[in-house]
């Protein structure tokens, strides 16, 4: 595995600490700003919706840079950012940099992910993109609690200044390690191309399902604190641990899924849905009982968000690895934590706390049905290897093929001109 994905993956973590940040300093803040604790949550929303919205822009607009110089743009937007919101002076102004913050952690996924695409051979591309979603597991494992633990102690702003630090640090051992990677296409080529593969239709299906996979995770995590607290009856202060055992799950499955994604692409989403079912119906028929609920919470922490590694391979397959088609991938992941947050939600005032796990059990269902199609089709390839028509590819489609050689296609047209 070459360094530089590990490289990526701190960026990553600097980022998704960024992100989580304001949910563990809310008060801190909101007096800080003179705002609510709603007005402060409404941050998060900005946050994510300017992820979703406004990141794949961000991409095009990069598309035609070099990788790394693409990162070091993108560094220092979101160094930008951190610097406003440890600066900002007034609620509005903290309300603008989080949009900045967002817009440049969204693109920075898509880059990344690309770069490990790109970086590693095609049977490897599953292990890569594990490591660089590492950094997404570990900063919800420690990057929360270690921006909350300096806010604390040395106040909310420090939280950001020390973001921004690490920002610095990461970005600098980042240009170092990073190969000068040549464009795909001088001529808008590589743009044209991005464009035209989000009109494939399995690209479609794959983004739904990821949405779906992300969405019923995070109906239940986002409620986890009220469910344990309230319904199963856990004290406030073991809640903190419960999260970073839940963060610890989440590492090990996706070191897991990153082994078997490159293979058994289709395969892994399946049982990661219907086990992700199974464990949210658990949850939801046993929150009252500490044990089983406990060990439910650590399963949706083994099959939930892990399932990105197999999640991006399928997209790459249906399309391809270029930073685009991950950014917008990106993009659906952050609408299915929108989804799941904001309608477990509004469950919650119609039915209860429990109604969040079953919304989640519904949403893995639902997710389930738009994997028919990828299996049936997998299915009459086997059959027609088994008649000795065809050979039966890997769970899907074939690996993508490396990109041609930076050039190429120049080199071509100018000989057939000759």
């Amino acid at each position: 595995m070459p360094r530089v994905i590990y490289l990526l993956a701190l960026g990553i973590f600097a980022m998704v600490t960024s992100e989580f940040a304001v949910a563990g300093l809310m008060p801190q803040m909101a007096d800080g700003l003179d705002a609510t604790i709603p007005q402060i949550g409404y941050l998060i929303t900005a946050f994510a919706v300017a992820m979703t919205v406004g990141g794949p822009f961000l991409t095009v607009a990069m598309v035609r840079l070099r990788p790394k110089t693409a990162l070091a743009g993108l560094f220092a937007i979101f160094l930008a950012g951190n610097v406003l919101a440890a600066a900002a002076p007034t609620y509005p102004i903290m309300l603008v940099a989080r949009v900045i913050t967002g817009v440049a952690s969204q693109a920075f996924f898509g880059v990344a992910v690309s770069m490990a695409a790109q970086l590693t051979a095609p049977g490897m591309r599953g292990r890569a993109i594990a490591v660089v979603m590492n950094g997404l597991m570990v900063g919800t494992l420690l990057g929360l609690p270690l921006s909350t633990l300096i806010g604390e102690h040395l106040g909310w702003r420090a939280a950001f200044w020390a973001i921004g630090v690490l920002t610095v640090v990461i970005a600098g051992a980042t240009q170092l390690g990073v190969p000068r990677l040549e464009r795909v296409a001088d001529d808008g080529g590589n743009l044209r191309e991005e464009l035209t593969a989000l009109k494939n239709r399995d690209l479609w299906l794959a983004l739904s399902t990821s949405t779906l996979i992300i969405g019923a995770t995070f109906s239940a995590f986002s409620y986890l604190n009220p469910i344990f607290t309230q319904v199963t009856g856990v004290s406030g202060t073991t809640v903190p641990l419960l999260l970073v055992a839940y963060g610890a799950a989440t590492v090990i499955g996706n070191t897991v899924v990153g082994r078997l994604a490159d293979r058994y692409t289709i395969s892994v989403q399946v049982w990661g849905l219907a086990l992700n079912m199974a464990f949210l119906v658990g949850f939801a028929l046993l929150a009252h009982a500490t044990f089983p609920a406990v060990m439910f919470m650590l399963g949706i922490g083994l099959v939930g968000v892990t399932m990105n590694p197999a999640m991006a391979t399928r997209v790459q397959r249906a399309a391809n690895a270029r930073p685009l088609v991950n950014t917008v991938h990106a993009s659906f992941i952050t609408l299915g934590v929108i989804i799941g947050s904001s309608a477990g939600g509004l469950a919650i005032d119609a039915y209860g706390l429990r109604a969040p796990l079953w919304l989640g059990a519904a949403l893995a269902a639902i997710g389930l049905l738009t994997l028919i199609p990828a299996v049936r089709r997998r299915e009459r390839c086997a059959g027609r290897a088994g008649e000795g028509l065809a050979q039966v590819p890997q769970e899907a489609d074939e690996p993508l093929s490396p990109p041609p050689p930076a050039g190429t296609g120049a080199r071509r047209r100018r000989g057939s001109r000759r």
